[in-house]
């Protein structure tokens, strides 16, 4: 059962006030050891698929989670032979350089039982016998933790992290035995929200399942008829037809807005590729009619994850967002297909980019690319099976923002000791 009360009395720190109680100290004494990574050079030991994770600043999400879907992986006996930047449990991954800069992680479980951190990144292992390594990612992950890590960053252009962070960083924390109840309480947040994220994976991968079986494979058709069909360059059920998306939809492409940190009544959300990733929306702007719906398909137009394809977001679309909408009719019963069908051929579609300084999304391949439509009885059923499977999906993605919403509010106040946590 939880018991909590309101601090009451507290004292003066030069980075702020908190309990009596509490101590505050550099963030070097508190930890083990800051060890950042390394990649090998080249030769025999580069980049093999099968091989170990190494985490960037890139597979690292605003919000603390971990995108491992384009992570690079080195060969097994690279890994063995590092002396530092192996990630284990309750490591603290921290961007150092890079467009992503100050962005952080908390380990829970070594994903595939084995990881690595490349040179982007600083691995912080802490003193277990002094501070709980998930209040001490918690307290940098707050306003004042991520004000001092955006004060450590030195240097022109985008800048960097050196290791002077462990004298420039205070800590301030409870008896270790409260620091853990902290945790726990903002941890039981953060793990829903991961089982809604892996409920997802799951939901999405069945739905895809569903799709190879009969778009792909035509499992259910076997007994039918089938014609060659030249576009697709196989044969393919009697009756079906095969067109270019220009054919059946517009591309259109979001803009920037004027943009807002605060929710106002009647502002919609300002869509950017992080908010997809993370569910979080940052900005809002003052455009009333929302662009997207959850179930609108949008694809990356520009930068390096540009012919990506996304979903389950709701408003306004930045500048390097595309959606596609249908030129005419019903076509409710399509949205489904079209998404599986972009994410199907998600990997060829990111393989035709333009642009070298930075990449873009190649429309004119997009809008050439052939979809294949079923006669409409076939159409309903499909989207009939897999439509409690996208639904779950959606109202999953609002209980997160919910769960994160909640963590939010709390995690100030009981980090900065103004709410104290008696029993857990």
């Amino acid at each position: 059962m939880l018991k909590f009360r309101w601090e009451t009395e507290f004292k003066e720190t030069e980075i702020g006030e908190i309990p009596k109680d509490w101590e505050i100290r550099k963030l070097g004494e508190l930890l083990k050891s800051l060890e950042s990574g390394n990649r090998p050079k080249g030769g025999a030991l580069a980049h093999n698929p099968n091989g170990i994770l190494s985490i960037g600043g890139e597979n690292i999400n605003w919000d603390g989670s971990l995108d491992l879907t384009e992570c690079l992986r080195f060969d097994e006996n690279f890994y063995k032979k590092l002396k530092k930047g192996k990630i284990e449990q309750g490591d603290i991954l921290l961007v150092k350089d890079g467009a992503t800069i100050g962005k952080l992680a908390y380990i829970k479980e070594v994903p595939e039982g084995k990881a690595m951190v490349n040179e982007h990144v600083f691995l912080l292992k802490s003193n277990d016998l002094k501070i709980n390594s998930r209040f001490l990612f918690y307290f940098l992950f707050s306003e004042i933790g991520q004000q001092q890590i955006e004060s450590s960053i030195s240097g022109s252009a985008q800048g960097g992290i050196n290791k002077s962070i462990q004298d420039n960083i205070l800590v301030f924390y409870p008896p270790l035995f409260e620091q853990s109840r902290i945790a726990t309480v903002l941890s039981y947040f953060d793990d829903l929200i991961e089982v809604k994220k892996r409920q997802n994976e799951i939901l999405e991968k069945t739905a895809m399942a569903i799709f190879k079986s009969w778009f792909i494979d035509f499992e259910p058709f076997k007994d039918g008829e089938f014609v060659y069909n030249e576009k697709l360059g196989k044969e393919i059920p009697k009756g079906w037809k095969v067109s270019p998306i220009e054919k059946v939809f517009h591309l259109i492409k979001g803009r920037k807005y004027k943009v807002f940190d605060d929710h106002f009544e009647g502002y919609s959300p300002y869509l950017l590729i992080e908010t997809f990733k993370t569910g979080k929306i940052e900005f809002w702007t003052s455009e009333k009619e929302p662009q997207v719906d959850e179930n609108d398909v949008v694809l990356v137009a520009d930068g390096e994850s540009s012919g990506k394809i996304l979903r389950y977001q709701k408003g306004i679309l930045g500048s390097t967002l595309l959606t596609l909408k249908p030129k005419s009719g019903n076509f409710i019963e399509l949205k489904h297909l079209i998404y599986l069908t972009l994410k199907f051929y998600e990997d060829e579609i990111m393989s035709h980019r333009t642009g070298s300084a930075i990449p873009h999304l190649d429309k004119d391949f997009l809008k050439s690319l052939p979809i294949l439509l079923p006669p409409p009885p076939i159409l309903q059923s499909f989207h009939s099976l897999v439509e409690p499977l996208f639904q779950k999906i959606i109202l999953n993605q609002k209980q997160v923002m919910t769960l994160r919403k909640i963590r939010d509010t709390l995690l100030p106040l009981l980090v900065f000791g103004k709410l104290r946590i008696e029993e857990v």
